[in-house]
């Protein structure tokens, strides 16, 4: 009978990919080497001035390393902080999950059971609003714009829930339902559930005057350097950070709470093939091997799901991804229109591995 198992076993595992037997995609001291050699050559060529990357391996910072200058006169160095862009969505996304994990939020229930909608947005009557929930905002199934036009009113394109459109619209419809609950800010939130507890002090959704020295300042396509916006509190795009502290933050995502990650690591919806943004009408294919869960996109690989975000905001560009199975991971934070060009070269270099979910992006392009 054991022989019979293991032949079984054998001929089964022989139907098996290769790809099935790939090693995990984890840095070691080659990609170190070749890294250090690879990522100025890749910045001269894509005209990045400067650079911020940290690389995870068993559940620790293994590697962290500075390029170029943040500004006209000085280099980029670990507490160099970045626009982190729409990695703020994340971030924010673990605190909805949070409470909804203390069930202070239903993830299913409309919006509009806890806030009056009219009253923190500039939106259409339209009655669809009722059907917004938590869930579909984290997804980007709102039916919402990314960002509505200049002095427009919001309105909703599709039918809530029907399918992928990112959205930056909906985050901040659900930052102000989640003040409302809470009766905090979103920074007051971020600083005792993240910032605080992971010890992440170059970070925040507002601007701090201890920025003023410290920050990075972005870069257009030819290298000129772009005046820097000082945000307000907004879930989708306003976090201010260095690559040190999101991969604290990453660390703490992959060995914290298991139901949190499983809600986040759970397709919630395939991405469409042909578009990022604005998608909407209903898709005609699908993106293969790509989909979003809450709060961050879905790959598949060898090692089971990664989780990945990217971020644009302009002049500052950035990206992440995480293999929760290996504990293993990357961030890159970019004062560069032209930061996500050298991604999939600096990902494939550190893991060994390319990544398809910013090919998707970049043929994509919003």
């Amino acid at each position: 009978m054991a022989r019979a198992l293991a032949a079984g076993l054998v001929a089964a595992l022989s139907l098996l990919p290769l790809a099935a037997f790939a090693a995990p995609p984890v840095p070691d001291g080659a990609s170190i080497a070749a890294l250090e050699k690879r990522v100025p050559e890749l910045m001269r060529d894509a005209k990045v001035p400067g650079l911020s990357i940290a690389l995870i391996r068993d559940g620790k910072i293994y590697w962290r390393q500075s390029f170029g200058r943040k500004d006209a006169s000085h280099p980029v160095t670990e507490a160099t902080t970045f626009e982190a862009a729409s990695l703020s969505k994340v971030v924010f996304a673990t605190i909805v999950l949070k409470l909804a994990d203390e069930g202070r939020i239903d993830l299913d229930a409309p919006l509009t059971r806890y806030v009056d909608t009219r009253q923190v947005l500039d939106v259409r009557e339209d009655p669809r609003l009722s059907a917004i929930t938590a869930r579909m905002v984290l997804s980007h199934r709102t039916g919402f714009p990314d960002w509505r036009p200049n002095g427009g009113a919001l309105q909703i394109h599709f039918p809530p829930g029907d399918h992928f459109s990112y959205s930056g619209e909906g985050f901040i419809y659900l930052q102000r339902a989640v003040e409302t609950i809470t009766g905090k800010g979103l920074e007051e939130l971020a600083r005792e559930n993240v910032f605080g507890p992971l010890g992440m002090t170059s970070s925040s959704y507002v601007w701090r005057p201890d920025f003023v020295d410290g920050t990075a300042i972005g870069h257009d396509k030819d290298g000129a350097p772009q005046p820097k916006k000082k945000r307000d509190a907004m879930a989708a795009y306003s976090l201010q950070t260095n690559a040190v502290d999101y991969a604290r933050f990453l660390i703490a995502l992959m060995k914290g709470s298991r139901k949190i990650l499983a809600e986040m690591e759970t397709a919630e919806t395939p991405v469409p093939k042909d578009c990022t943004v604005q998608c909407f009408d209903k898709p005609g294919a699908f993106a293969p091997g790509l989909a979003w869960g809450l709060g961050v996109g879905l790959e598949d690989t060898p090692e089971g799901k990664a989780l990945w975000h990217w971020g644009d905001n302009g002049a500052f560009k950035a990206y992440m991804v995480a293999y929760p199975k290996a504990r293993s991971g990357l961030v890159m934070f970019a004062n560069s229109e032209n930061g996500l060009d050298i991604v999939d070269e600096i990902a494939k270099t550190a893991l060994g591995s390319g990544q398809p979910a910013i090919r998707w992006v970049l043929a994509n392009p919003s």
